[in-house]
């Protein structure tokens, strides 16, 4: 068990290694509430490196909770759009309205009312009320849980709700008075820059090089266990951009599942051959000029994998009125309509 481990001898040498290895992020050169949110919403199962220039866009858009309570919609996903996962950034609007109206548009300094917040679990409750307010609770995310059972040599199901409930149980009776920022910044950091996942971890450079179990047992590269997940299901789809010399169809997706009231490229189930497009096209009262087929592409969703093939279909400018779809300038089409990633391989047509 975790528990037979001792956690408080990882401490000093942990922190001692923070000091002058934790990295220079946005969104810690300015450390607030409202921005260690944003953060830790947007690097939910994104990379850091990745996630900069989207959190720099937003916060830069968005730079108060008042502002993004206030934000229009499309804007909102607009600003979202590449991070994928639309219905986190739906889940900060409507806390951000809870905010205003319970806080004073200030996010509280507790943990349980932070967890009380629209979209905000465990972690992210942790991470603000330690990063942002200095509170002694933990933040126990994927990174964390490796680098606890590396450490204490812990062959227990990381994916198991009791695993992690142990580890936040253990980690809140060590962190250090008065350093509960730092403390769970360089857990998270470790894991994230040293002890990594999927492959060898870098132990020459660990501060727990002399302290860890798993090390001085060479089961490293086993640790942790996680119960695998089920197969992701496979859908192929033919996605279409349709247009003109200057627009370009769009649909509006439904507001409940799969990409819930997101704008997107007019796409169909299966793969498609030309003459299929055609007949296609055709049905939504358009008329086709030219049929062009593009190259293949794949997006990866939680549970499903999008198979995609794409065809550029130049259409006839007078049957536009007569088509169930929305038409819009390819500017607009870039600039004003969140489009979500799943069809990022075809955007570039978009010109």
């Amino acid at each position: 068990m975790l528990q037979n481990y001792d956690l408080n001898r990882l401490t000093e040498p942990l922190l001692f290694w923070y000091a002058s290895h934790a990295r220079v992020l946005p969104w810690r050169e300015d450390v607030t509430p409202y921005r260690i949110w944003v953060s830790e919403i947007m690097l939910q199962q994104t990379r850091v490196e990745a996630v900069k220039p989207y959190f720099n866009r937003f916060v830069g858009e968005l730079p108060s909770v008042q502002a993004l309570a206030e934000c229009e919609e499309d804007r909102l996903l607009k600003l979202w759009e590449g991070l994928g996962y639309y219905n986190r950034v739906r889940n900060m609007q409507e806390a951000a309205r809870t905010v205003m109206s319970d806080y004073g548009g200030c996010l509280p300094a507790d943990y349980k009312a932070l967890l009380s917040l629209k979209g905000i679990g465990r972690y992210t409750a942790g991470a603000i009320a330690s990063i942002a307010f200095n509170l002694p609770v933990p933040a126990v995310d994927g990174n964390v849980l490796r680098v606890l059972m590396r450490a204490a040599a812990n062959d227990a199901d990381i994916a198991r709700p009791a695993t992690r409930s142990e580890a936040e149980r253990l980690l809140a009776g060590v962190i250090p008075d008065g350093h509960a920022s730092e403390y769970n910044q360089a857990l998270m950091e470790l894991g994230a820059t040293v002890c990594l996942p999927n492959g060898e971890p870098l132990c020459h450079e660990c501060p727990w090089l002399s302290l860890c179990e798993a090390k001085r047992q060479g089961i490293v590269t086993q640790l942790p266990v996680k119960q695998k997940q089920k197969a992701r299901r496979c859908e192929d789809r033919t996605v279409l951009i349709l247009r003109d010399d200057s627009r370009i169809a769009l649909n509006k997706r439904p507001d409940r599942g799969l990409l819930a009231g997101m704008y997107e490229l007019p796409n169909r189930t299966g793969h498609l051959t030309g003459d299929e497009v055609v007949r296609e096209v055709e049905q939504m009262n358009l008329r086709p000029l030219r049929v062009t087929r593009l190259e293949d592409a794949v997006h990866i969703f939680s549970h499903v994998e999008w198979h995609l093939t794409g065809y550029l279909v130049e259409i006839d400018p007078l049957t536009i009125n007569e088509a169930d779809l929305l038409f819009v300038e390819v500017e607009d089409a870039r600039d004003k309509y969140p489009i979500p990633a799943a069809f990022s391989a075809y955007i570039k047509y978009l010109v």
